[in-house]
């Protein structure tokens, strides 16, 4: 595995690159730092320096303000609205006015309605029409009717969702005081009050808060699917004046701002108030989707609304998605209107020519109408159109409907896919894509929340030397099953922490592991953990997950952290006490990867406890320093089993060393440049000759059964991206944990992706441009050596590869010197025309696409998305995106399908899905059974569809060649009008439904069974062309076997029955006997309502038909029921009988021995398996009782990840005392209203 990293001067893999999304402001700064050319010759005009301005103003408590002119905007002509966006939001598409007309006008965009509605209008004609226009008036208005319904269904539960959410109350300040108002009436402007658990429903400038300093608590799982809280800071100026009703109602502010973006980790303001700027950043903002939490009240003026704010904007274009199948449908409909035209425009020629040779010589079929050969054909030519348009089924399209519609709701009901625990069923949110579920190459997968649960455990530890956390007694004898650590002997114990290791618990109450109480009293000490008291119980918040887990451990082994000062930690050891004084904290960041804390002891001893990574602490260490070796195996052992680990070391320190370090302290931190390079060449000095004390190990917990979802989905040749805003050692560590990465791939990081993509780009321009221009792509794969590869990627590196940056970069100076853009040098590694930029993006695509996995890390919602778009663009591949945030919104809406995990905090991923359910695990089922059976039936069910159109249709064909190409049909009028509706329409809408293959859990056995659907082999132009020829077989002998059994042919009474009406009757009978038979033979799925179906078909033809047949019907309606006793003539004779059955054999002999034969000789994969079913099946009985070995990774390698999936902490809040309630007597004249709170990293935005 190669781990080898160059330094280069590529981007920083620990920011999040918003490239595309960047404001011009933040791009000239960091453009001015290049150097740029000037170019010789002529001087350039002089630019005139416009002011940088912000484009959004929010006036306080002052509506009418944001309605004046200047704020406006056209909408349409003359029409103009205001800039500033209401606060509802609409994803509904109709309503009570536009329903009718907009459904009908998408249905309309259909080729094949519109064609319909042609065909109605020809059929109204006298001239043309050889079928009544109710043949074509009915089906239509079925279809249409159907389709309609499923709109207006789907539509009414967006209006549901939507009125839901506008709908949601919020105390508004309007006219002196607070009332209830409903979130759509909230406007940009208003100063709103939210309490404890309320849903902040805009973009919020927060003002005040009942905490000290403003301080509120916000959980963002909606925006990125983390529960861990973040804490948001009021001005220091606003939270001491806005307390008050009254105060807040004369607010009157004026907030200039950056314009609404889509960026969830920034935000640029000044707020303009009594003659004094205040600056504002993301602290002061309470984003909508986010929740508060741990805070009574807050107070807080709307800056955006609606599709204005943050979540609203990350929410992606929702495009219209159809399946690859609707796609070959529609083109497989034009195919048959070309041959429908074709075989039309032939038969009126040939009416024609027959109307000259003997249509005219014969006297007994002059009309009256003087009408030439050539008018003639042309009517004829309209008249076939008629006669053959059910060639295009009419009821295809609602067939399908109805299909997809029963697909969705077996997924809604799979129990298997029911999550008990959170009461979250699965759910099909949309009817349209079912089948698509079957053909999926390439699934795309956000990190926390969905491959992971965002629970941090504890689970195992080395102190000095010795390992902890497997079962144990409390004599330290090894079990291979124990039972959890009971903690009723700790009060302030969390009793939902499980700990498996008794003789641990056991050492550190008696009191005799000196080390071991070490250990816990450090977890206890060194963190900037926030705690709450509520209810007698307390409540830790921490920066993330990482550090909670770890107090609570310690808590639950009796040191109880319980209260801090600004200057001092409380915590309880065992049975006492102890306040420890804090001379200073030296926080996280990812470049130091560890944090520190030094104590004055109530003793007077002073201590400096530090944590971090094993590779940072282990280079900081004393050479007297004991246990190395055996804590590094034990780390070596925590990373083999996936696990996050930490080092814990301590160093004393004297007096006089301390005070002078102090001094050195003070002065780093007023420095006047470069403060955070001066504060961290202090922390160096202190943390030295360290001494080890033993090492922490967090378990990141994955949902159930990840790693096992994942390996099957590989089976079935899906590959699978993770694409994640989190860190990328972390990343990389949980694509560890979940098997998506193996000890035997080797790994590529950016810089090593960019060379090779250099490389090639060089090579190419290298090559004479004729050459260049006609080859798409490089044969040479990027790792001809043998194994398996993987790519690690930051977003950084993606947009230097991709060019995105220096696009942005190149165009802004540009504008900036009023010029335009120069041809490109091919040295200065720009691309030089957007071919070069889209072969760059090939390559790119083809290098992940030869890897088994890629992990995209650090990554903006909309990198996200591009992602997506750029394996959909080049590899014409079928996409799934998984996520659980608003974060994984873009490409949950980019990609093919959208699947949403829904029972988590956040639902924005949810609501922008296309399925949606509870745990990760339950895309292999969605995926390999009804994704694989939803592509199975509906392929299934077109191959039929065509085959028995084309059989029933080309009857007529053959029928013109005997009646003088006049477009008369061979079936009777209503026979053609029901023959699709009721006939023959059941059992295929069956096997569409119920058909199956292969069992549910042989599906899941054997995931390649999946591959026929990547590779598209059950529905293509092959099938629909061997569909084609059987329909046109089929018809053959339906015409030809009853015409020759006609011919001068007796019946039992004398009587000829060699009449029009029998041989209508006869061939009709014939065509049911054999397209339901023919559904009989392809159905490997029987049930009872399968069977009822087919014989219920021959049932219903036979009793309308002889209905229809009667004479009481034609007594009634003696126009349209001319076929008066032709079936009861025609059925009682035997020799007719014999004629069907002779033609149904005929028609289904050869299709049994092709069947056979392929089954015999050429058997697919499904079949193998059906025949061996039995054997599989106890095979899987003995596996279920066996089981499963846990899971360990092959060979060991160290990777410590907790330290670099930390987030920056509290400290600047604790140390700035800010946390703390002050005295009512400190709030006086105004302070200082610049915040010395340094932004911090948006931690898996």
């Amino acid at each position: 595995m190669s781990r080898h990293r160059v330094d280069s001067q590529g981007p920083d893999d620990e920011v999040m690159p918003y490239s595309d999304d960047e404001t011009d402001d933040e791009l000239e700064a960091s453009s001015e730092e290049e150097p740029e050319e000037e170019p010789t010759g002529a001087p350039l005009p002089p630019v005139e320096a416009k002011p940088s301005e912000m484009g959004w103003k929010v006036k306080a408590n002052d509506r009418p303000y944001h309605q004046l002119p200047e704020f406006q905007k056209k909408v349409f002509l003359c029409i103009k609205k205001s800039r500033y966006s209401e606060n509802s939001i609409k994803t509904y598409k109709y309503n009570v006015l536009t329903f009718l007309p907009l459904n009908l006008y998408e249905q309309f965009k259909r080729v094949a309605n519109l064609y319909f509605l042609a065909l109605l209008i020809l059929q109204i004609i006298p001239d043309i029409t050889t079928l009544p226009w109710y043949t074509t008036l009915i089906p239509l208005v079925v279809v249409l009717g159907v389709t309609a319904i499923k709109d207006l269904v789907d539509d009414l539960a967006r209006h549901r969702m939507d009125k839901e959410i506008n709908n949601r109350k919020c105390d508004v300040l309007l006219d002196g005081g607070f009332k209830e108002l409903k979130w759509r009436n909230i406007n940009v402007g208003d100063v709103v009050r939210l309490k404890k658990n309320d849903f902040i429903p805009a973009d919020i400038l927060l003002l005040s808060s009942s905490n000290p300093n403003s301080l509120t608590y916000v959980e963002t799982a909606e925006l990125d699917g983390e529960t861990n809280l973040k804490f948001r800071l009021g001005l220091r100026a606003t939270d001491e004046r806005m307390q008050e009703v009254r105060q807040l109602a004369e607010f009157n502010a004026l907030i200039e701002c950056e314009e609404p973006n889509n960026r969830l980790d920034k935000f640029v303001g000044t707020m303009l108030w009594e003659q004094q700027r205040y600056p504002l950043d993301l602290d002061n903002m309470l984003l909508r989707g986010c929740t508060i939490r741990n805070t009574e009240v807050c107070h807080g003026l709307v800056i955006f609304a609606g599709a204005d704010t943050k979540i609203m904007r990350n929410s992606g274009k929702t495009r219209f998605k159809r399946t690859k199948i609707d796609e070959l449908m529609n083109y497989m409909v034009y195919t048959i209107f070309v041959m429908l035209i074709l075989v039309a425009a032939g038969l009126a020629i040939g009416h024609s020519f027959w109307y000259e040779e003997i249509g005219l010589k014969a006297w007994y079929l002059y009309d009256g109408k003087d009408q030439s050969a050539a008018y003639r054909g042309f009517l004829s030519f309209w008249g076939y159109i008629i006669v053959l348009n059910t060639m295009v089924p009419i009821s295809l399209y609602v067939s399908v409907e109805v299909i997809r519609l029963g697909q969705s709701k077996f997924i809604n009901w799979d129990l298997q896919m029911y999550y008990a625990e959170k009461d979250t069923p699965a759910k099909a949110r949309t009817t349209t894509l079912n089948e698509q579920l079957g053909q999926i190459e390439y699934i795309f997968s956000d990190k926390t929340g969905t491959l992971t649960q965002n629970i941090m455990q504890f689970k195992k530890c080395t102190i000095a030397g010795r390992g902890y956390g497997d079962p144990t007694t409390a004599e330290g004898v090894v079990l291979d099953r124990g039972r959890p650590v009971d903690w009723s002997w700790n009060q302030q114990a969390d009793k939902k922490f499980q700990f498996m290791d008794h003789a641990l618990v056991a050492r550190v109450r008696s009191g005799k592991d000196k080390d071991a109480n070490e250990f816990f009293k450090l977890l206890s000490l060194c963190h900037t953990v926030m705690v709450e008291h509520k209810e007698g119980e307390l409540v830790y918040q921490a920066a993330s997950p990482d550090e909670g887990a770890l107090v609570t451990a310690a808590r639950n082994f009796g040191y109880v952290f319980l209260s801090r000062t600004q200057d001092t930690i409380t915590i309880r050891e065992m049975e006492h006490e102890s306040t420890y004084e804090m001379l200073a904290l030296l926080d996280f960041n990812s470049d130091r990867k560890r944090m520190s804390i030094i104590l004055k002891f109530p003793d007077g001893r002073i201590r400096l406890y530090c944590k971090g990574a094993d590779t940072v602490i282990y280079e900081r260490l004393s050479p007297n320093s004991r246990h190395k070796e055996t804590t590094q195996t034990d780390l070596d052992v925590f990373a083999n089993a996936t696990l996050r680990t930490l080092c814990l070391s301590y160093k004393d320190i004297s007096t006089g060393e301390y005070e002078a370090w102090s001094r050195k302290h003070k002065e780093a931190q007023v420095a006047m440049s470069d403060r955070d390079a001066a504060l961290d060449r202090v922390y160096e000095q202190i943390e030295c000759n360290l001494m080890l004390i033993g090492a922490s190990a967090i378990e990141d917990k994955l949902q159930d059964g990840v790693p096992e979802t994942i390996a099957t989905l590989a089976k079935a040749d899906i590959k699978i991206w993770v694409l994640t805003g989190d860190k990328k050692e972390t990343a990389e560590n949980i694509g560890y944990a979940c098997s998506l990465l193996t000890d035997d791939m080797q790994i590529h990081y950016g810089e090593d992706i960019n060379e090779k993509l250099s490389i090639r780009q060089a090579n190419r321009r290298n090559q004479p441009q004729t050459i260049r221009r006609g080859k798409k792509k490089s044969a040479e794969p990027f790792f001809p050596a043998p194994g398996k590869n993987a790519l690690v990627i930051t977003g950084g590196w993606l947009n230097e590869i991709l060019y995105e940056k220096k696009k942005k970069r190149r165009r802004l100076r540009l504008r900036r010197l009023g010029k335009r853009a120069p041809p490109a040098n091919p040295g200065d590694g720009q691309p030089m025309d957007d071919w070069e930029k889209e072969m760059r993006q090939i390559d790119f695509v083809d290098m992940a696409c030869e890897c088994e996995a890629v992990i995209c890390c650090r990554v903006t919602p909309k990198q996200k998305g591009n992602v997506v778009g750029l394996v959909k663009k080049y590899k014409k591949a079928v996409t799934l995106s998984i996520g659980d945030g608003a974060n994984d919104v873009n490409m949950i809406k980019t990609a093919d399908i959208g699947v949403g995990i829904s029972g988590q905090e956040g639902m924005q991923a949810v609501m922008s899905s296309d399925y949606a359910f509870a745990q990760f695990r339950y895309l292999q089922r969605l995926l390999l059974v009804h994704g694989r059976w939803s592509y199975i039936r509906m392929c299934k069910f077109l191959r039929y569809f065509f085959f028995k159109n084309f059989a029933f249709t080309l009857v007529h064909f053959w029928y013109s060649f005997f009646n003088g190409y006049s477009a008369q049909v061979t079936y009777e009028d209503w026979f053609i009008t029901l023959y699709n509706l009721a006939y023959s329409s059941l059992p295929v809408l069956l096997v569409g439904l119920l058909d199956q293959d292969v069992n549910d859990k042989m599906s899941l056995k054997f995931p390649k069974l999946y591959l026929p659907g990547q590779q598209g082999a059950l529905f293509n132009y092959k099938n629909f062309f061997i569909s084609l020829f059987h329909g046109i077989f089929i018809s053959l002998i339906i015409f030809f076997i009853p015409y020759g059994a006609f011919l001068q042919t007796m019946g039992q009474d004398g009587e000829a029955p060699s009449d029009y009406q029998s041989l209508a009757v006869v061939t009709a009978s014939s065509l049911v006997f054999i397209v339901n038979l023919q559904i009989s033979l392809d159905t490997s799925y029987w049930t009872f309502v399968n069977c009822f179906a087919v014989l219920g078909s021959i049932a219903i033809y036979f009793g309308i038909m002889f209905d229809i047949h009667s004479a009481g019907i034609h007594v009634i309606f003696p126009a349209p029921f001319t076929f008066t006793g032709a079936a009861s003539n025609a059925l009682r004779q035997p020799y007719l009988w014999l004629t069907i059955i002779l033609t149904v054999g005929i028609s289904l002999l050869p299709v049994i021995c092709i069947q056979f034969l392929y089954k015999s000789i050429w058997p697919s994969v499904g079949d193998k398996i059906q025949r061996s079913r039995k054997r599989y099946e106890m095979e899987m009985e003995e596996e279920e009782r066996k089981k499963p070995p846990p899971f360990e990774r092959g060979r060991r390698s160290r990777r410590s990840a907790y330290a670099f999936s930390h987030s920056r902490g509290y400290a600047d809040l604790i140390s700035s005392g800010r946390s703390i309630r002050r005295r009512p007597t400190a709030r006086g004249g105004p302070q200082d209203s610049i915040r010395e709170v340094p932004q911090r990293e948006a931690e898996n935005i």
